[in-house]
């Protein structure tokens, strides 16, 4: 099992910044890529950064340049940082591990970023 804890949302106003925090623990040794999803009210979960185990990255064509996700191996952290951030960035966030072996979809509870115009 792998066990991901979400930390850093909170309330900011438009044109702010916060940064996510998602720590893995647990049989963390093949996962393969993570990733930030979000999802608000009334919508679909929907990916907003993804970084492999290799370092490549991939984000929404609605956060880039805005967003930056990045890991630290050594703490089993990865981050995302949110700048310029706009009401409709509003959402649960949601920290995402795929693993290769044996193979698994895990997922943290969720932090909220609530936006004010």
């Amino acid at each position: 099992q792998v066990q991901l804890v979400e930390s850093g949302g909170g309330l900011v106003q438009a044109g702010g910044s916060l940064r996510l925090s998602c720590a893995a623990s647990g049989s963390i040794f093949s996962i393969s890529a993570m990733g930030w999803y979000r999802q608000a009210p009334g919508k679909q979960r929907e990916l907003v950064a993804r970084i492999t185990s290799g370092g490549s990255t991939n984000y929404a064509d609605s956060v880039k340049g805005r967003f930056t996700i990045s890991r630290d191996n050594a703490k089993n952290t990865v981050y995302l940082q949110m700048n310029s951030l706009k009401p409709e960035d509003a959402a649960d966030y949601y920290c995402n591990a795929n693993r290769i072996f044996p193979p698994g979809d895990y997922w943290g509870k969720g932090t909220l970023v609530t936006v004010s115009s």
